[in-house]
Protein backbone atom coordinates (compact mmCIF):
# COMPACT_ATOMS: atom_id res chain seq x y z
CA UNK A 1 0.00 0.00 0.00
CA UNK A 2 1.26 3.41 -0.87
CA UNK A 3 1.06 6.59 1.10
CA UNK A 4 -2.05 8.71 0.42
CA UNK A 5 -1.91 12.43 1.03
CA UNK A 6 -4.75 14.97 0.64
CA UNK A 7 -3.55 18.49 -0.05
CA UNK A 8 -5.15 21.71 -1.17
CA UNK A 9 -5.18 22.31 -4.90
CA UNK A 10 -2.71 24.98 -5.92
CA UNK A 11 0.46 23.49 -7.36
CA UNK A 12 1.31 24.21 -10.99
CA UNK A 13 -0.47 21.69 -13.20
CA UNK A 14 -3.25 20.85 -10.70
CA UNK A 15 -6.02 22.57 -12.64
CA UNK A 16 -4.99 21.02 -15.94
CA UNK A 17 -4.62 17.59 -14.36
CA UNK A 18 -8.20 17.72 -13.05
CA UNK A 19 -9.53 18.39 -16.56
CA UNK A 20 -7.24 15.82 -18.23
CA UNK A 21 -7.96 13.09 -15.70
CA UNK A 22 -11.73 13.54 -15.95
CA UNK A 23 -11.66 13.56 -19.75
CA UNK A 24 -9.52 10.44 -20.03
CA UNK A 25 -11.11 8.45 -17.23
CA UNK A 26 -14.77 9.03 -18.10
CA UNK A 27 -14.14 8.32 -21.79
CA UNK A 28 -12.33 5.08 -20.95
CA UNK A 29 -14.79 3.84 -18.31
CA UNK A 30 -18.14 5.10 -19.60
CA UNK A 31 -17.58 6.17 -23.20
CA UNK A 32 -18.47 9.79 -22.44
CA UNK A 33 -17.59 12.33 -25.11
CA UNK A 34 -15.66 15.59 -25.01
CA UNK A 35 -18.66 17.58 -23.79
CA UNK A 36 -18.03 16.13 -20.31
CA UNK A 37 -14.41 17.26 -20.38
CA UNK A 38 -15.63 20.71 -21.50
CA UNK A 39 -18.02 20.86 -18.52
CA UNK A 40 -15.19 19.96 -16.14
CA UNK A 41 -12.96 22.57 -17.82
CA UNK A 42 -15.60 25.26 -17.17
CA UNK A 43 -15.94 24.25 -13.51
CA UNK A 44 -12.16 24.25 -13.06
CA UNK A 45 -11.68 27.56 -14.91
CA UNK A 46 -14.39 29.25 -12.83
CA UNK A 47 -12.74 28.03 -9.65
CA UNK A 48 -9.24 28.95 -10.80
CA UNK A 49 -10.19 32.46 -11.86
CA UNK A 50 -12.64 33.48 -9.18
CA UNK A 51 -13.19 31.62 -5.94
CA UNK A 52 -13.65 32.81 -2.38
CA UNK A 53 -10.90 31.02 -0.46
CA UNK A 54 -12.82 31.38 2.81
CA UNK A 55 -15.85 29.55 1.42
CA UNK A 56 -14.55 27.50 -1.51
CA UNK A 57 -11.71 24.98 -1.70
CA UNK A 58 -10.41 22.12 -3.79
CA UNK A 59 -8.14 19.24 -2.92
CA UNK A 60 -5.85 16.85 -4.72
CA UNK A 61 -5.19 13.33 -3.51
CA UNK A 62 -1.73 11.94 -4.08
CA UNK A 63 -0.58 8.35 -3.87
CA UNK A 64 3.18 8.07 -3.42
CA UNK A 65 3.50 11.67 -4.68
CA UNK A 66 1.40 11.18 -7.84
CA UNK A 67 -1.97 12.89 -8.40
CA UNK A 68 -4.74 10.30 -8.20
CA UNK A 69 -7.86 12.17 -7.13
CA UNK A 70 -9.63 15.46 -6.57
CA UNK A 71 -12.72 17.12 -5.17
CA UNK A 72 -14.05 20.69 -5.15
CA UNK A 73 -16.30 22.48 -2.64
CA UNK A 74 -17.92 25.64 -4.01
CA UNK A 75 -20.72 27.95 -2.92
CA UNK A 76 -24.13 26.77 -4.05
CA UNK A 77 -26.91 28.81 -5.58
CA UNK A 78 -28.83 29.05 -2.31
CA UNK A 79 -27.53 30.73 0.87
CA UNK A 80 -26.07 28.23 3.30
CA UNK A 81 -25.56 25.58 0.62
CA UNK A 82 -22.23 24.26 -0.61
CA UNK A 83 -21.80 22.16 -3.74
CA UNK A 84 -19.52 19.14 -3.87
CA UNK A 85 -18.11 19.01 -7.41
CA UNK A 86 -15.99 16.78 -9.62
CA UNK A 87 -14.94 14.00 -7.27
CA UNK A 88 -12.50 11.72 -9.07
CA UNK A 89 -10.38 8.76 -8.01
CA UNK A 90 -7.97 7.32 -10.57
CA UNK A 91 -8.27 3.52 -11.01
CA UNK A 92 -4.72 3.08 -9.68
CA UNK A 93 -5.80 4.52 -6.32
CA UNK A 94 -9.01 2.59 -5.81
CA UNK A 95 -9.10 0.53 -2.65
CA UNK A 96 -6.94 3.01 -0.75
CA UNK A 97 -9.85 4.98 0.75
CA UNK A 98 -9.07 8.02 -1.40
CA UNK A 99 -12.68 8.77 -2.33
CA UNK A 100 -13.88 8.58 1.25
CA UNK A 101 -11.05 10.80 2.47
CA UNK A 102 -11.76 13.38 -0.23
CA UNK A 103 -15.49 13.48 0.56
CA UNK A 104 -14.79 13.66 4.31
CA UNK A 105 -12.36 16.56 3.70
CA UNK A 106 -14.93 18.41 1.61
CA UNK A 107 -17.75 17.91 4.14
CA UNK A 108 -15.55 18.95 7.08
CA UNK A 109 -14.55 22.12 5.22
CA UNK A 110 -18.19 22.93 4.37
CA UNK A 111 -19.15 22.49 8.03
CA UNK A 112 -16.23 24.66 9.23
CA UNK A 113 -17.05 27.33 6.62
CA UNK A 114 -20.56 27.65 8.05
CA UNK A 115 -22.61 25.95 5.37
CA UNK A 116 -25.85 24.30 6.53
CA UNK A 117 -25.97 21.68 3.77
CA UNK A 118 -23.97 20.19 0.95
CA UNK A 119 -25.54 19.25 -2.37
CA UNK A 120 -24.15 17.35 -5.32
CA UNK A 121 -25.23 16.21 -8.76
CA UNK A 122 -24.04 12.92 -10.19
CA UNK A 123 -25.17 10.15 -12.50
CA UNK A 124 -26.45 6.74 -11.50
CA UNK A 125 -23.71 4.88 -13.43
CA UNK A 126 -21.15 6.18 -10.90
CA UNK A 127 -21.91 3.43 -8.39
CA UNK A 128 -18.66 3.64 -6.40
CA UNK A 129 -19.14 7.38 -5.81
CA UNK A 130 -22.75 6.81 -4.78
CA UNK A 131 -21.63 4.30 -2.12
CA UNK A 132 -19.22 6.90 -0.72
CA UNK A 133 -21.89 9.63 -0.68
CA UNK A 134 -24.43 7.40 1.05
CA UNK A 135 -21.86 6.27 3.64
CA UNK A 136 -21.10 9.96 4.37
CA UNK A 137 -24.80 10.57 5.09
CA UNK A 138 -25.96 12.08 1.81
CA UNK A 139 -29.49 11.19 0.73
CA UNK A 140 -30.96 11.04 -2.74
CA UNK A 141 -33.45 13.92 -3.18
CA UNK A 142 -34.17 13.81 -6.93
CA UNK A 143 -33.33 11.97 -10.11
CA UNK A 144 -34.11 12.56 -13.75
CA UNK A 145 -33.18 10.86 -17.02
CA UNK A 146 -31.16 12.95 -19.47
CA UNK A 147 -28.95 12.59 -22.53
CA UNK A 148 -25.55 14.14 -21.90
CA UNK A 149 -21.92 13.44 -22.71
CA UNK A 150 -23.03 11.20 -25.59
CA UNK A 151 -24.95 8.80 -23.33
CA UNK A 152 -28.40 8.19 -21.89
CA UNK A 153 -28.03 8.74 -18.16
CA UNK A 154 -30.02 9.24 -14.98
CA UNK A 155 -28.92 12.37 -13.14
CA UNK A 156 -29.14 12.25 -9.37
CA UNK A 157 -29.21 15.05 -6.80
CA UNK A 158 -27.97 14.26 -3.29
CA UNK A 159 -28.05 16.41 -0.17
CA UNK A 160 -26.38 16.28 3.24
CA UNK A 161 -27.65 18.38 6.13
CA UNK A 162 -24.75 19.55 8.28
Amino acid sequence: MGEVRIRELGQPGDLGWVVLAHGEQYAAEFGWDGSFEALVARIVADFGENHDAARERAWIAELDGRRVGCIFCVAGDEPGTAKLRILLVHPDARGHGVGTRLVDTCVAFARDAGYRRVRLWTNDVLAAARRIYLAAGFRLVAEEPHHSFGADLVGQDYQLEL
